[in-house]
């Protein structure tokens, strides 16, 4: 029996004898590879897309649920404080009620003593639950926008499997852990300063409330209660901001993608690029096959004078940038040249545009952005001297 618990015990903990020490990587009984960095290799920032199937799809957001606390308690704190004498109102009218008819009433029987019950209930915590849902749905709203998803109300039965080495590397050995750690000390420290620093203020008052009236005990303790929930929850409400921006971070951190994810997720998105630059050299061997056809419809043919030439085609309404429908150097440049002099094709002379149009652009690229206003300029002239040509002949 004694061995059989010992193995049980070694399989569960994942338990090293001391004899393998010095072969195994472990460390007070657990594998240390279960503390290694899940997200390892992921350096990429993440897409826009990821950040949004996490939040549509998964209900993943940034959001500090300090935040939340620290405003769930504000708000009914300043609730309670305003509709004090109306509470208290509500209090004494409900005593009196039951008290006055504590031998005339059948709480068996009568079945009005449960709906009197439940309007005052209702009375006295509605104000309170009400303001408390309002602020717990301001608060959400205001961090992550309207949001509305079921996936993690989803069972997850996975779950259930203990993984303490996961679970202790999350608590402990983390940023998490310790930023969480540290949290919860300042919040111990803030809430145990406040209510030291108030209970010391009154001191002396609340020694001699054994020699107080009822009404006079009641007023100082409620007093000190309200004032102690609204400044520690405004002391809350400003530590939630380190809080939402450690969230923020870690979010981030958590949606970070590996090379490869981002190679896929731009497969996915685009294409693979491998078959796209198939296809633009499948183009631009059609269209270099129909080099003649496409010189002569061209606008405007930049040449170098002799070096480089480049045919441009202009549709307006079509495209933001004239494209290049044929290019060449050395013998090809001669021939476009002589396809756009027998077809009556404009020849303009600019050496540096001509170069970076060859050296920078495809056959069926769009002209660059960066050389927009030299073509522009181009064009212009080109069509000036066509309609000049029309109108003499007219």
């Amino acid at each position: 029996m004694e061995d059989i618990a010992v193995r049980s015990f070694n399989r569960l903990f994942c338990y090293v004898p001391q004899s393998q020490l010095s072969d195994s990587p472990s460390l007070v009984g657990m594998d240390l590879q279960w503390f290694a960095a899940e997200d390892e290799g992921r350096t990429e920032e993440p897409s826009e897309y990821k950040i949004r199937k996490a939040r549509e799809e998964e209900g993943r957001v940034a959001k500090s649920q300090e935040l939340i606390g620290a405003i769930v308690l504000l708000l009914p704190s300043l609730v309670l404080l305003f509709l004090a004498p109306y509470l208290l109102r509500t209090c004494t009218e409900l005593v009196k009620f039951f008290i006055s008819r504590a031998t005339s009433m059948d709480p068996v029987k009568d079945r009005a003593i449960v709906g009197i019950c439940l309007s005052y209930f209702l009375k006295l915590c509605l104000p309170i639950l009400a303001t408390a849902m309002i602020a717990a749905i301001v608060s959400n709203l205001v961090q992550v926008g309207f949001l509305f998803t079921t996936k993690p109300l989803m069972p997850n039965f996975s779950k259930i499997v203990p993984r303490f080495g996961k679970y202790f590397q999350k608590t402990l050995l983390s940023t998490e852990g310790l930023f969480n750690f540290f949290k919860s000390i300042v919040k111990m420290l803030t809430i145990g300063l406040v209510a030291y620093l108030l209970i010391r203020s009154k001191w002396a008052v609340l020694i001699n409330l054994q020699t107080a009236s009822l009404w006079q005990g009641v007023s100082t303790i409620s007093t000190l209660a309200a004032r102690m929930l609204i400044i520690v929850a405004l002391l809350l409400s400003a530590l939630a901001i380190p809080d939402y921006m450690f969230q923020r971070w870690q979010y981030r951190e958590s949606l970070k993608m590996s090379r490869k994810e981002v190679e896929e997720e731009r497969k996915r998105e685009e294409g693979d690029p491998m078959v796209r630059a198939r296809l633009r050299r499948r183009m631009r061997q059609i269209l270099t096959k129909n080099m003649a056809v496409n010189t002569a419809k061209a606008d405007v043919v930049i040449t170098n004078p002799t070096h480089f030439a480049v045919a441009l085609e202009y549709h307006m309404g079509e495209g933001a940038a004239p494209i290049v429908t044929a290019k060449g150097e050395d013998e090809m440049a001669f021939r476009i040249r002589r396809i756009a002099l027998d077809n009556g094709v404009p020849i303009v002379e600019n050496k540096p545009l001509a170069r970076e149009l060859y050296m920078k652009t495809e056959v069926g690229d769009e002209v660059p952005e960066a050389y927009w206003n030299a073509v522009v300029l181009i064009l212009r002239k080109v069509w000036a001297i066509n309609e000049e040509r029309r109108r003499n002949r007219a």
